[in-house]
């Protein structure tokens, strides 16, 4: 029995189209969130490469991205091949990326085992985060299992899906132990409410379904074609030219407009009985929106964070950022409570924490409005 990766077996698929919309007016169709450097020095998808680099050749990660993206996210990553950035013609949800990826872990090996990532997520304990994928890589690679990082939930959150574990899965005979606890996957359960999540939370059942997969190319295409055939068949059709970038972007041109957009978790990981979770016993976050920024800034005596020159009389727990690059001036505040202010050479937001969602919704009035829409 196989029990370790080859590491020039092991692939990852940084997932990286996203828009960002919640993250305006910093976050911009052709600069969004997981291209930003909001703390630190590295934006979100150099860290994100940054973290699985000891696990993984260079040479072996690709970033799927879109047409608007591509320039920035090839300056981003200068000692990446050009080749392992390719554009997505149209956004068609994670299953269509998935199989694509897909496409191009199997031309290169047809015996790999690849992770599918995010872009954007928030990983301080990149150690304890390097240790998970590893056994996850290796458990992958014993046979037919999906595996995905489950995060144990810190808060009853009703952002995120949740997958319900069951029995704890014994190592393998022949097998080595791995430091990771693994898990059969019981059910994926969509974001729930309040209440729900409290219940889940404590049932102590539950973890946070992060988006992140691993599988070998034999099992993630097994799964297509049991339970999508159509993306199983325009997996096989990009799998042979996957290995020459002009024909895969012609034959994506042609046929990405027609995919279905469906995401992974409703396309493959609910119908699928093979899927196990991998505890993710690593501190993350998702960035979501814009008041999730402040788990990770520094708060004043009356739970102010800034990123910003600022001032303030009798205000408390907002969130002030200035991205502004020229003429940056203080930012005085009186009074303001719960709220959200951002500002870059080009826009103002001012939002009501609670409101933080709606950003989204703002984003695309703009876009309905001929002389805003150059703002998004």
């Amino acid at each position: 029995m196989k029990t370790k990766t080859d590491i020039k077996d092991r692939f990852v698929i940084i997932m990286a189209g996203g828009r960002g919309e919640r993250f305006w007016p910093l976050s911009r169709e052709k600069m969004p969130k997981q291209l930003l450097t909001l703390f630190g020095k590295r934006s979100f998808l150099q860290q994100a490469v940054d973290n699985v680099l000891p696990l993984v050749p260079l040479k072996n990660i690709f970033i799927i991205t879109n047409a608007a993206q591509i320039a920035e996210v090839r300056k981003q990553l200068p000692k990446l091949p050009k080749d392992n950035v390719v554009a997505e013609p149209i956004g068609r949800d994670t299953c269509a990326a998935v199989t694509l990826g897909a496409a191009l872990v199997g031309a290169r090996s047809t015996t790999g085992v690849m992770a599918v990532l995010p872009a954007d997520h928030v990983i301080p304990e990149e150690n304890k985060f390097q240790q998970v994928l590893s056994d996850a890589f290796d458990v992958a690679a014993q046979g037919q299992a999906i595996v995905t990082i489950g995060i144990k939930p810190t808060e009853p959150a009703t952002g995120y899906g949740y997958i319900q574990t069951g029995a704890e899965l014994p190592t393998p005979p022949g097998a080595k132990k791995t430091k990771t606890v693994f898990y059969k996957a019981e059910r994926f359960v969509e974001k729930p409410n309040y209440e729900t999540a409290l219940d889940y939370v404590n049932s102590g059942q539950y973890r946070w379904n992060a988006g992140m997969f691993v599988w070998s190319f034999i099992t993630v295409t097994n799964g297509l074609e049991k339970h999508q055939p159509e993306m199983f068949a325009a997996c096989q059709r990009w799998f042979k030219v996957a290995n020459n970038p002009a024909k895969l972007a012609k034959i994506l041109a042609k046929e990405y407009t027609s995919i279905k957009k469906v995401s992974i978790d409703y396309a493959l990981m609910e119908h699928a009985q093979n899927v196990i979770v991998a505890d993710g016993a690593f501190e993350w976050d998702d960035l979501g929106a814009w008041n999730a920024l402040a788990r990770h800034l520094k708060a004043d005596a009356e739970g102010n964070c800034a990123v910003a020159d600022f001032i303030h009389v009798d205000a408390a727990r907002n969130i002030i950022y200035d991205a502004r690059t020229k003429n940056r001036t203080p930012i005085a505040v009186v009074g303001l409570r719960d709220s959200i202010l951002v500002q870059t050479d080009d826009a103002v937001l001012l939002a009501h924490k609670s409101q933080a969602q709606k950003v989204k919704e703002l984003v695309r009035k703009l876009g309905e409005d001929a002389k805003l829409k150059k703002l998004i």
